[in-house]
């Protein structure tokens, strides 16, 4: 019975102390489908530190699938602040088709003291254990804590358990270190180019890898602003609002709980095709001459382009949905996009939510009218950002949707942009104040210091909100919430304070954004956002914000962009070749080889620095043009982990041990990453480095820029490969079938190519991959007949030669589009008892689509064991089977 697995008691191992008297459990009732229940918690003593205790709490455990459980902990007389599910969805990823399934995950606690574990079925490893407890050892936590602006519970953590997770932050490793071990999560306008420090988004979920690799997630639904202990064999949790909201995910591997977790908090958003291509852009950009002469210089050097972006400066003083008229006039900027959308390239603007209260305009005065700003004394809060005096849009509003799809529908039919580029979300503020007014000599923002505050603040009528008992280490230096940002105690639409709903304005404003697109463009939205919540992927794509030229930030843009595919965000990249401070040639010139296989690729600089575009230095332009070329090549691969990625929640750019989780030595590697499954990225950062050291897991690894180049290891280890200044190493690992296209410029030139595979044999001699076909611009990314295709390719060693076949779902898009499979090669073809090395020729046979129809080539034979099939016609769009046979 399921009762008896969750109802189960765990006592404190004898010579053990409970550290604080905390809660105890007085009654539990158990739901008629044994799949949840409900208990009594009673305050047995407490302390006034931080505030008086809440007496009495209700605890709710919910068996939610086989893979997921819930343990939810409130007041049981007054009701707090949760994360609207407006926002973030809690969603059934299976539809209840495991709930007749035994859970994985098992709940117990103990009595008196109240504290709870949540272990794995399978092993009975202890996952989570929040009741302090061991032989002998003393862990520096107190049982649970429940009060109104303050909230502690722990877990004792094994020292072997590898964590990732728990940001924004940027750190040097992907693993979080035991030594390093503070974590807040309180959004804040603070430069990614900070170690350490609380950023943009606030994500509470990490994820707990241990001995042979098995895997677990815990998230903690909560918004409110935290602090995060982690000590290596524990770890801490202390909240200054709202509700315990656990939820455990079983895994058991690493790809498995990030799906797991996407299940719940919202699927990755389907991205645009396109917004796979490079992507450029400037805050600088004088005038639309400036913007025109960088798309040319780009076509000059046949470089690809796909999008060029503008920062604020295409603005009207810094208002959005409005053109500068001299600088960047309407005419222009319709002509010119145009120009590019005739090429097949798009243009991406920049919005900031801080709204101008300048009379004339016309934004202003709709805001107003409808009444959706962030208020203050009843009256709309004023902040200072780049237009100066502004109000902030209440994206909890529900007149706000509509106002919010007005401004960018009449703003697109002026200039018909292709995606928004959400900045400043977290929201930014130049000024600190729990009320702000304007100076009496008016003059504000001064132009010689546009980001110092102008405005006449004062902290006068401080509330509990704006000074909470607990203070969190915002920004390392426990400066108060409201510092540079909303003061905590301004409230939204019914009352909701900033203090609970601070951290999700950067998420609303997204998700207002993504379906304002929707609605005019018809088509798949791009939304680019810095500030992110618990399932912000849902809804955007993220950069990860004001980053430095340096190496060393080249280097925490792995461990960044790897965090937030786990939290769901897999379209993500920093910016390429830095954005503030000077970049230099050879730094540029690493950062577009990495940069080229971020999942969201651009490059960005600030006007305060050198001009960095790709066709500046020859040495950048040749490293740009090898890299990038590799890219546009892998687009069908990467497009399909996109679909993958839309539909099972998997990350686009993934660890290493993603792949080998038994692998132990994966678990530390933060200095290269797997695209996909297969595709290994090994970049240089290191400066004046013509070498690089890469790890390779057991197997053979095939180079993608010289396939008859492989690395075969027998278990794994370090490799010293060459890298030149034009070179970054990327292999393909054994088993992997890679679709690929040719060369382009643009996305659309790229999908008019055909088609070719690699197929990349190794000890077991098989291989497989899929591909994902569709418009690339469809609202909805599904397979569906007619709009999409969808194909998955085996390879095998037969005793006559090798077969590769594939088999296709809703092949009537694919065969209307006219893609054709035109080359395959295959890497380290080996008979039963010689190398194809060895051999002369080889002879295909074509089945196309199961008929009688059939095909005879001559392969071409390449160095080492590969074959190049060439020359075939074959529509991809049809069940295939290819057998190659050979004779000496």
């Amino acid at each position: 019975m399921l009762a008896v697995a969750f109802l189960s008691l765990v006592f404190l191992p004898l010579g053990c102390q409970a550290v604080g008297a905390g809660y105890t459990l007085t009654s539990v009732k158990e739901a008629p489908d044994g799949r949840s229940f409900t208990a009594q918690l009673q305050l047995v003593a407490g302390d006034f530190l931080y505030g008086p205790d809440i007496q009495h709490l209700q605890l709710v455990v919910r068996y939610e699938s086989a893979d997921r459980l819930q343990v939810h902990i409130t007041d049981t007389q007054k009701q707090r602040w949760e994360v609207p599910t407006e926002l973030v969805a809690r969603n059934d990823d299976d539809n209840g088709a495991n709930n007749n399934k035994e859970p994985e995950l098992q709940f117990s606690y103990t009595e008196n003291p109240f504290g709870f574990a949540v272990t794995r079925r399978s092993s009975g490893e202890v996952l989570f254990n929040s009741t302090p407890q061991g032989q002998g050892k003393a862990y520096p936590f107190r049982n649970m804590v429940f009060k109104d602006q303050y909230l502690e519970i722990s877990t004792v953590l094994p020292w072997n358990a590898s964590l990732y997770g728990l940001g924004e932050s940027t750190r040097p490793g992907f693993r979080l270190d035991k030594n390093e071990s503070h974590h807040t999560l309180w959004t804040a306008d603070i430069a990614s180019l900070n170690l350490y420090l609380n950023l943009y988004g606030s994500h509470p979920f990490y994820m707990d890898v241990r001995a042979g690799g098995v895997a677990h997630g815990v998230l903690l639904l909560n918004s409110n602003g935290m602090d995060i202990e982690y000590g290596g064999n524990f770890l801490t949790y202390r909240v200054i609002g709202g509700v315990l909201d656990f939820y455990f995910f079983s895994g058991p591997s690493p790809l498995s709980v990030v799906q797991q977790y996407t299940g719940l908090v919202g699927r990755p958003a389907p991205m645009p095709y396109w917004s796979f291509g490079f992507h450029q852009c400037r805050w600088g950009y004088k005038n639309i001459t400036d913007v025109k002469s960088v798309v040319a210089g780009y076509a000059a050097e046949k470089l690809p382009l796909e999008v060029i972006w503008t920062d604020i400066d295409y603005m009207d003083d810094f208002k959005d949905f409005t053109l500068d008229p001299v600088n960047f006039p309407e005419k222009e900027m319709r002509d010119f996009i145009e120009e590019i959308h005739a090429n097949g390239q798009k243009y991406v603007l920049i919005i900031d939510p801080g709204l101008s209260i300048n009379g004339t305009y016309k934004t202003f005065q709709r805001g107003i009218q409808d009444d959706i700003f962030v208020k203050q004394g009843g009256v709309p809060y004023l902040a200072q950002v780049w237009p100066g005096p502004v109000y902030f849009p209440d994206f909890l509003n529900p007149k706000t949707p509509s106002f919010w799809t007005k401004e960018i529908s009449e703003f697109h039919s002026t200039f018909p942009f292709d995606g928004l580029w959400l900045d400043m979300n977290e929201a930014a503020n130049f000024c600190s104040g729990i009320t702000c007014s304007l100076p009496k000599d008016g003059n504000c923002p001064r132009k010689d210091a546009e980001t110092e505050c102008c405005l006449v603040c004062s902290d006068a009528n401080v509330t509990k909100w704006d000074d909470p008992p607990y203070k969190i280490n915002n920004s390392g230096i426990f400066r108060p919430l409201g510092n540079k940002t909303i003061p905590s105690s301004a409230v939204y639409y019914n009352g909701i304070l900033e203090y609970n709903a601070h951290n999700l304005y950067g998420l609303s404003e997204a998700i207002m954004t993504n379906n304002a697109l929707e609605s005019v463009l018809k088509k798949r939205p791009f939304v680019l956002t810095r500030s992110t919540f618990v399932g912000s992927g849902a809804h955007a794509a993220h950069w990860t914000g004001d980053n430095a030229a340096t190496w060393d930030d080249l280097w925490y843009s792995i461990p960044t962009m790897l965090n937030f595919g786990l939290f769901g965000v897999p379209m993500v990249g920093a910016d390429i070749c830095g954005f503030s401070r000077d970049t230099t040639e050879e730094l540029c010139n690493r950062w577009i080889q990495l940069g080229s296989f971020y999942p969201f690729a651009r490059d960005h600089s600030a006007k305060d620095s050198i001009r960095q575009e790709l066709y500046l230095w020859k040495s950048v332009t040749d490293s740009a043009r090898k890299a990038l070329g590799l890219r546009y090549r892998l687009l069908p691969y990467i497009y399909t982990l996109s679909f993958e990625a839309h539909t099972k929640g998997s990350p686009i750019a993934r660890p290493l041990f993603f792949t080998f989780p038994k692998d132990t030595y994966t678990l530390g590697i933060s200095s290269q990453f797997l695209v996909g499954n297969g595709v290994l990225v090994s970049p240089v950062l290191k400066e004046g480095a013509r070498t690089v050291d890469a790890y390779f897991p057991k197997g053979t690894w095939y180079s993608l820029f010289n396939v008859s180049d492989s690395i075969q290891v027998e278990s794994g280890s370090y490799v010293r490969l060459q890298a030149p200044l034009d070179t970054i190493n990327v292999h393909v690992y054994e088993g992997s079938i890679l679709p690929m296209q040719e060369m382009g410029r643009t996305t659309r030139e790229v999908r008019k190519s055909p088609f070719s595979l690699v197929v990349a044999m190794g000890s077991k001699m098989e291989a497989s991959g899929e591909l994902y076909l569709d418009n690339g611009d469809d609202l909805n990314m599904k397979l569906e007949s007619g709009k999409s295709s969808f194909i998955k390719f085996y390879a095998s060693v037969e005793e006559k030669g090798l077969r590769l076949r594939s088999i296709v779902q809703m092949g009537k898009y694919a065969i209307r589009e006219g893609w054709i499979l035109q080359t395959v090669t295959v890497l380290g073809l080996k008979t039963s008892s010689n190398s194809i090395a060895a051999l002369s020729s080889a002879t295909v046979s074509v089945h196309s689509n199961g008929g009688e129809e059939e095909k005879t080539k001559i392969g071409a034979m390449v160095d080492g064991n590969s074959v190049v099939i060439s020359n075939i016609t074959l529509p991809i769009g049809k069940n295939f089977e290819m057998l190659i046979t050979w004779k000496k």
